[in-house]
């Protein structure tokens, strides 16, 4: 079988190291997998170890975004118009699991149909909706729908990573055949275990900040704490769409008070996530992506860090559902004088000890693990 994405490690991001693990599972399993997938972004290269692991990877040219990202209708289409040919002219594969975006999954459908292979769509994410929410024309969000059922009607099952996706996987191709296999973090990544490289009063926003999550309230909330904690800070690290609005915004606050990092990999994250005294995760009310569970809360508590989360849907319920049994952190409404009261009772008390850390993140271990989301697939698809 063949895993197809156009992101993977060591690019650091929920899918890269959910398909990851993924792979390594059905490898360990006894299945014989490969990944189709890119060329890193030019500063990543040489951090690829594609020979040290059990199963082989594949990567093509493609079109990246300023920020390096492959994001935009050209950028998707360098990958999938080659993936085409290259699924429809490749070895014979049992199966192919395709990441999105919808037209990576539409051009795998009409590919796989010819070679008369089943494919499995991984709905980690509801693109049409997303592009709905981000204020995209009603035209593009309906092609963008149009292609999302296309490749989600034509798949052996649609995996989906809640019950939230669920339900809208249900709604928008009632005809699918729908698997829940939840989500989670790789704990051999994100764990307590290891440096910390940040100290202090410093709250790190992990992976991509796109319009409809609002990380924006974090620098609004920065600005009404800083004269009573003027050593607090906030860091950025990925990418994401909201940068230049984010930028924007914190220009007004004193220097080195929010700072902007790229994406780095997957272990360079994790010891910037165990120095810090908190994460950030947000998701905006009103947008019709209620349903979405950020995943960078998952890496945070695996490193042992807690989180504040600001915001509605499932993330909130989740954390005051398991609030006895680990650290997890604050979860709030989508207000800045909430999200100013979290990060002022996190820059002002004691950081966590090692010991309170390493429970957090066995508990993560046990209760949000990617090797458990694998074998979940592994089974859905029953190979």
């Amino acid at each position: 079988m063949s895993i197809v994405t156009r992101i993977f490690a060591p690019e650091a991001s929920a899918a890269s190291f959910r398909l990851g693990t993924l792979a390594k599972s059905f490898a360990r399993a006894g299945h014989s997998v490969s990944v189709k997938t890119v060329l890193p972004p030019r500063a990543l290269r040489g951090t690829a170890k594609d020979s040290g692991n059990p199963f082989p990877i594949t990567r093509f040219p493609v079109l990246r975004d300023r920020s390096g990202y492959v994001r935009g209708y050209l950028q998707y289409l360098s990958f999938d118009v080659p993936l085409f040919f290259r699924v429809l002219l490749g070895p014979k594969q049992d199966l192919f699991i395709v990441e999105p975006p919808p037209t990576t999954g539409f051009f795998v459908r009409l590919a796989a149909a010819l070679r008369r292979t089943p494919y499995a769509y991984y709905a980690a994410d509801v693109w049409s909706d997303a592009a709905a929410s981000t204020g995209a024309s009603p035209a593009v969000v309906r092609v963008v729908r149009a292609m999302e059922r296309f490749a989600m009607s034509g798949a052996s099952q649609v995996l989906s990573v809640n019950a939230g996706v669920t339900d809208r996987v249900r709604s928008i191709a009632p005809r699918s055949t729908v698997v829940t296999v939840g989500n989670g973090v790789d704990t051999e990544v994100f764990n307590a275990e290891g440096e910390g490289a940040l100290d202090g009063k410093v709250a790190i926003y992990p992976g991509t900040a796109s319009e409809w999550q609002g990380a924006v309230i974090f620098i609004e909330a920065l600005e009404q704490i800083l004269p009573e904690v003027p050593e607090a800070k906030i860091v950025f690290l990925g990418q994401g769409s909201d940068w230049p609005a984010l930028q924007e915004r914190s220009a007004s606050l004193p220097p080195g008070s929010v700072v902007f990092t790229p994406s780095v990999p997957p272990e360079q994250a994790a010891v910037l996530m165990r120095g810090a005294a908190t994460t950030l995760a947000s998701l905006r009310p009103g947008t019709g992506y209620e349903f979405a569970f950020p995943t960078k809360v998952f890496a945070s508590w695996g490193c042992g860090t807690p989180v504040i989360y600001s915001g509605p849907g499932p993330a909130r319920e989740f954390m005051s559902t398991h609030a006895s049994e680990a650290r997890l952190g604050i979860a709030c409404e989508y207000e800045v004088g909430k999200v100013a009261d979290a990060l002022r009772q996190v820059f002002t008390e004691e950081h966590a000890g090692a010991d309170e850390r390493q429970r957090t993140s066995e508990w993560a271990s046990r209760n949000v693990s990617l090797d458990a989301v694998a074998a979940r697939v592994i089974q859905a698809v029953a190979l």
